[in-house]
């Protein structure tokens, strides 16, 4: 019997791998160190092979293919539903198998390893910037406990912090004020390296015509349009917006039986929660330049007595992706609705 489909269950030393011929019928199961597993893959005529999109997985796709066969990856949530028995490594693997079987399954597309480089440099700058916001609360709090405020604003902290370390006439106790420093300087190090990462994001999009065409949109920077392009890779891996939002999470869950549809309607948050973050952060920012997208924001924050401003952005961020698969899709610059009425 030949085996058509090979369901792998990855790990970071040990591999389980199940075959299947058309008909789903099992015709082997194997356990592989990881130094086995490309022996073992190339001895094998070329067929289907399918894991779970987690870490890894991208690597080991561009090595299976190299090998002659076609891959394909599937979200974890959606190979749950297939798996027979109790919860093991062969259980998962041929459940994977099961799954890329199912006419309708969707799966996910694999990444270059040029675009996760660039995701690499963005997943680094949203640490750090987690990291100074975190620190510059945590300041904002110690200094209050000696009758000291700071604004709100990051903008606010670099001018002020420095000007209350050298202030002598404030309350801070000789040892308080040593800590503060040497958290002072913690906060610069950060930024620092902040920087550091702005510059390197301004290298990759001097040069790239795409994120050029996104950065036409008004609120739209180099690190913005980076952070979008390095999520979303070629355009054409998405049949429409439709699915380009449904791979950042922006889709809501309907609730209905019969003739009753719930109201509730939450969303979903299974995609990419990087791709949700620049895109959300991408339309804050928008929203701020551009009159249509500020009024359609204002509109929904309207709308509900509570979260308004959460539910507003993300329903202005679902507006927006269609204004980003427009122009990545037609290859456009953006115009603004006047310059082409008139």
């Amino acid at each position: 019997m030949k085996i058509t489909t090979i369901g792998l269950d990855i790990a970071k030393s040990v591999f389980h791998a199940v075959g299947v011929d058309k008909a789903g019928k099992l015709i082997k199961k194997k356990m592989l160190r990881r130094k086995d597993l490309l022996p073992f893959v190339a001895q094998i005529e070329p067929c289907l092979i399918v894991m779970e999109a987690c870490s890894g997985a991208n690597y080991w796709t561009r090595e299976f293919e190299l090998l002659g066969h076609s891959v394909k990856l599937i979200a974890p949530q959606f190979v749950v539903p297939f798996r027979q028995g109790n919860k093991n490594d062969y259980n998962d693997a041929l459940a994977i198998a099961e799954a890329a079987q199912r006419p309708n399954m969707r799966f996910v597309k694999p990444k270059s390893v040029e675009q996760q480089d660039v995701q690499l440099l963005h997943r680094m700058r949203e640490r750090l910037t987690k990291q100074s916001t975190a620190l510059i609360n945590q300041v904002r709090g110690m200094l209050a406990e000696y009758g000291i405020v700071i604004a709100k604003s990051k903008s606010a902290f670099k001018v002020q912090f420095p000007e209350i370390l050298t202030n002598e006439t404030n309350a801070l106790t000789t040892k308080g004020r040593t800590i503060f420093y040497q958290l002072y300087e913690e906060f610069t190090d950060i930024e620092r390296r902040l920087k550091d990462c702005d510059t390197q994001v301004l290298t990759e999009t001097k040069n790239n015509v795409i994120c050029q065409r996104l950065e036409t949109i008004p609120g739209i920077g180099p690190v913005y349009a980076a952070g979008l392009l390095a999520e979303i890779g070629q355009i054409e891996r998405f049949e429409d917006q439709a699915k380009l939002a449904k791979y950042a999470g922006l889709t809501w869950k309907v609730s209905q039986s019969g003739n009753f549809q719930s109201e509730r309607t939450p969303l979903t948050k299974t995609g990419n929660r990087y791709f949700r973050y620049y895109l959300i952060e991408a339309t804050n920012s928008v929203r701020r330049h551009l009159p249509e997208f500020k009024t359609y924001y204002q509109k929904k924050y309207k709308e509900v007595p509570k979260h308004q401003h959460k539910r507003a952005l993300v329903l202005t961020a679902r507006k927006f992706v269609r204004l980003v698969d427009t122009l990545l899709r037609n290859h456009q610059l953006y115009t603004s609705p006047r310059s082409v009425e008139s």
